[in-house]
């Protein structure tokens, strides 16, 4: 008889998942099905540093660089990202939650003929013509409602992001609006609800939950009275246990007590500063259960009332996120600010070299091509 799962199993499972070994950045991004985008850099974008633990000789800016001919978009799922295209493209026609009426349509119609004609957009641009244009001030000379259209344009399927100019979207038309709804809105709902747990399993219940209504009411809100029907069918179909009195639910064929789920390459000396949205660090309550500290991201709290730090990283040593860093390049080179939950550094020898060794990871991450 196997023994019983372990939240000691479930971790090593959930780390050994995630840190896949690396491989090229379509395959990474392929594999994740979605990887979320933050414009914070601190020290560089939160996309950056979720994929240089992924992807080979990954340097910060090569998503944005190598995003126009790898087949991705950008657009919503439970959050703003870059996804394959086909997943994308089937979250369309999207319904959003928020009608225009006739007028914002004209305006919409006339960017979209505008954005034809050019090709490829810039946010100024749409902004100069129709500010200051031939024809009417669609916009009252305000640049905030012209991007506000774009977005609203974006994530309406109406154009998609073409490519970024320092960090900027640049927009083309894609017309994913025009699609015919697909006929198995389940099926779609369904493969949305196990890319997502794929990504950041193992699951409690409840964060399978929350992520089942962030899919119903970001990605797909056409869809959004179906969400209680679409997480009773995650129920039913995922593999799923009882550990230390919570159901955990994890992709169908995957087995987290298996020896290959529970190597000791996850308990190495390597030491890893994760982003904010990592997946290993993305469900703040299954984090919490994991190492028994609150992880929380402090950027847009109030410096005096920040506990860590505005960015701070977690630090995974060993198999447990033993503390976090705030990096920031300065004209004398990198700064890394550590804290830890045991409020020291491990006085292992070994931490001392994996930390310099991180260090000097990063440093080559931010040093660009």
């Amino acid at each position: 008889m196997p023994a019983p799962l372990t939240l000691d199993a479930l971790r090593r499972y959930a780390i050994t998942r995630s840190l896949f070994r690396p491989t090229s950045l379509k395959r990474a991004i392929t594999r994740f099905g979605f990887v979320q985008m933050d414009p914070i850099r601190a020290p560089a974008r939160a996309q950056d540093l979720t994929l240089r633990h992924r992807v080979l000789n990954y340097r910060a800016g090569d998503l944005e660089a190598s995003y126009p001919r790898l087949g991705l978009e950008e657009d919503f799922l439970i959050n703003y990202g870059i996804l394959p295209r086909a997943i994308q493209r089937s979250m369309h026609p999207r319904v959003a939650r928020r009608e225009w009426n006739a007028a914002r349509w004209r305006q919409a119609e006339a960017v979209l003929e505008f954005v034809r004609d050019r090709g490829v957009v810039h946010p100024r641009e749409v902004d100069a013509e129709f500010a200051h244009g031939r024809t009417r001030n669609w916009f009252g000379g305000n640049s905030r409602a012209s991007t506000e259209l774009l977005d609203g344009m974006h994530y309406r399927g109406l154009l998609r992001v073409a490519r970024r100019d320092n960090g900027i979207r640049t927009y083309a038309v894609q017309d994913a609006h025009r699609q015919p709804a697909p006929d198995d809105a389940d099926g779609v709902l369904d493969q949305l609800v196990d890319l997502v747990v794929a990504k950041y399993a193992p699951l409690p219940s409840a964060s399978l939950g929350r992520l089942v209504s962030m899919i119903a009411s970001s990605a797909t809100p056409q869809w959004r009275e179906q969400r209680t029907a679409a997480l009773r069918r995650a129920r039913e179909r995922l593999p799923q246990a009882d550990v230390d009195g919570t159901r955990w639910f994890w992709p169908a064929g995957d087995n987290p007590a298996s020896r290959r789920n529970q190597k000791n390459d996850v308990l190495d000396d390597e030491l890893r500063l994760l982003a904010p949205f990592d997946p290993i660090v993305w469900d703040r309550d299954r984090f919490e259960r994991f190492w028994g500290w609150a992880y929380r991201f402090e950027a847009y709290t109030p410096a005096p009332k920040r506990v860590r730090g505005y960015y701070a990283l977690p630090m995974l040593w060993r198999g447990q996120v033993i503390g976090w860093a705030n990096v920031a390049s300065k004209a004398t080179g990198l700064e890394v600010d550590t804290g830890f939950v045991s409020g020291r550094a491990p006085r292992d020898p070994a931490f001392r070299s994996a930390l310099q060794a991180e260090h000097e990871r990063m440093a080559r991450f931010l040093g660009g091509r």
